[in-house]
């Protein structure tokens, strides 16, 4: 390809809408352009970018035993509500209605379909296990799209589906996709963790997210997520789904019996533990919650923070928000209390449901609101100043320096990128649409199922994350658009033109992928543009080919030499191959 045919419009400054990285250098080297909030155009360069990450995808599944198929990106309201998703998947499913009335949906996901199919067409013991996949688009009407690719409210998405016979087949399907993921991400240029994660909306019993570890002292970091992991015993866990062991809780044994005392000014845990001089950690807290809609009070240990994934999932919840002032108000007028946020208490709350996190039940002679502005309980205990909610569940986050579960080493944490998810659905589908197959005693049971998802455009812009510098991307070499470029410094100079076109020949015909640099700019123009745009191999024809040398450089480390031509050539013939 020429650069002088080639779709593409590079800019000197980064866009004002981009905060991360990966969305600022795809702008501006000209991969995509911004078509609405979170849909973006994706260009000649990122297409074949795009292209590459799917042909590594299709392989690896292929080699799997999973077998491809499509389809439809439009999906009926019927097999939503059979599976009972309609109702709470959430404002995320973008819902519509054709002209004859009917509802649809733009498929976010396609468990609900790939069911439907199976349930069609497979009927005996003797059709499993199979695995099916596709690679579409996905439309999820995400409230606050951002970071570019990594979180659009369009996206490509590889999802596959397994079925199986039994809970020990689905461990294998699983296991089995785990490993492809691996080598997947691996050909990709990307280095990943597999960490254990929240099955959110998908739902399952196990599920698994394969995170690429970013540099948090990167600027523009764009890790999402937290990842808590263990170096001595291997123990890796998203945010929202670790746990820890967690030290006891301090105590001086400062209150000895139960008083209500003045707490004036003391909104906050720490201004409370301040005032009466007392560790965070014999203090629990009490914050209220609005999960689809309910209020919910929730108790945690002082020192210490809500996860609120944990939460919204301990009531099967799709919706959480902290609540605001008025409802607070809101709900002391019912309950015949006046206090305002940082005096709230559990004791005497109506229409709220109450939960605990583990790390109240052990509290002991403790401070905890009473629902009156300014006042605290000091010296109180669960079952004679304080009932122990009937509902105790994990819903802390996990901080770094916890010990870990399994070998108690303290956990550290980093930043992560998601671009892949596994799941162990069991028969959370099957059952409910009534998708059978008759075993070899000739009994009807559910299918057993797997679910597994690649952000194709995620991995892609996961990629730029990973690998560029201040002067553009760094693409690893199997996801990169072209493979070299040909740059000659003067396209007024015969000499330079004449080898130029030259190399550019002689590696098309090698089937290199290719592009020259054939267009009237500057040389500083052209050398940034290669730098911006992130071709793994550049070849410079300048002045040196008097002496019948090039450069040659590689973009990864930056690495220049001079060489022949015919050696440039060689080069890079003896990569590709």
């Amino acid at each position: 390809m020429r650069m002088s045919n080639l779709f593409v419009q590079t800019l000197r400054e980064f866009p004002s809408d981009a905060e991360v990285i990966s969305h600022k250098l795809l702008v501006r080297a000209g991969y995509i352009r911004k078509l609405a909030n979170g849909v973006y155009n994706y260009l000649p360069l990122m297409w074949r970018v795009l292209k590459k990450v799917e042909n590594i995808v299709r392989e690896e599944m292929d080699a799997s035993g999973a077998q491809e198929l499509l389809m439809p990106f439009v999906q009926p309201a019927e097999l939503w509500q059979e599976s009972g998703r309609w109702d709470v998947y959430g404002k995320e499913l973008m819902r519509l209605k054709d002209r004859h009335n009917r509802e649809m949906c733009l498929g976010p996901t396609h468990e609900e379909v790939i069911t439907s199919i199976a349930r069609e067409g497979i009927k005996s013991y003797k059709q499993l296990p199979v695995n099916l996949y596709q690679i579409q688009s996905k439309f999820r009407d995400e409230i606050r799209p951002r970071f570019g690719l990594l979180r659009g409210r369009e996206f490509i998405m590889k999802d596959a589906y397994s079925f199986d016979t039994d809970e020990q087949g689905l461990k294998k399907s699983y296991k089995i996709m785990a490993e492809t993921y691996t080598r997947i991400f691996e050909r990709c240029g990307l280095e990943t963790k597999m960490v254990q994660s929240d099955s959110g909306a998908i739902g399952g019993s196990v599920s698994h997210e394969f995170m690429v570890l970013v540099n948090e002292d990167s600027e523009n970091n764009a890790g999402e997520n937290d990842v808590f992991y263990c170096t001595k015993c291997g123990y890796s866990a998203n945010s929202n789904h670790a746990i820890s062991n967690l030290n006891p809780a301090e105590t001086d044994g400062k209150f000895s019996k139960a008083e209500i005392i003045d707490t004036p000014n003391t909104h906050s845990i720490e201004e409370l533990s301040k005032f009466l001089n007392v560790p965070q950690s014999v203090i629990c807290k009490c914050l209220i919650y609005v999960i689809d809609g309910k209020y919910v009070a929730a108790l945690i240990r002082g020192d210490r923070t809500i996860e609120e994934t944990k939460l919204m999932n301990a009531f099967n919840g799709n919706e959480i928000r902290i609540a605001r002032n008025d409802e607070i108000e809101e709900i002391m007028n019912v309950s015949g209390y006046s206090a305002i946020a940082g005096f709230i208490g559990p004791k005497g709350l109506k229409n709220v449901e109450i939960i605990g996190d583990k790390t109240i039940t052990e509290l002991k002679n403790f401070v905890i609101g009473i629902n009156q502005t300014d006042k605290h309980l000091t010296g109180a205990n669960w079952g004679v100043d304080v009932d122990l909610p009937k509902k105790i569940e994990d819903i802390r986050l996990v901080e770094e320096n916890d010990k870990c579960v399994d070998c108690n080493a303290p956990l550290k944490v980093t930043k992560g990128i998601e671009v892949g998810n596994i799941f162990q659905l069991g028969t959370k589908y099957s059952k409910a649409m009534n998708a059978t197959f008759t075993d070899k005693d000739g009994q009807e049971k559910p299918f057993i199922m797997g679910c597994y998802g690649i952000g194709i455009s995620r991995t892609a812009a996961a990629a730029v994350e990973r690998h560029h510098d201040e002067f553009g991307i760094k693409w690893p070499l199997a996801i990169a658009p072209y493979t070299v470029i040909v740059v000659p410094v003067s396209d007024q100079d015969e000499q330079q033109m004449s080898v130029a076109e030259e190399i550019y020949k002689k590696l098309s015909e090698a089937k290199v992928e290719v592009l020259i640099d054939d267009r009237a700019e500057r040389a500083g123009v052209k050398l940034k543009d290669a730098d911006l745009i992130g071709i793994p191999y550049r070849i410079t024809v300048g002045k040196t080919i008097k002496d019948n040398l090039v450069e040659f450089k590689t973009r990864a480390t930056g690495e220049m030499e001079t060489i022949t031509p015919d050696e440039a050539i060689q080069r890079i013939i003896n990569i590709v191959k």
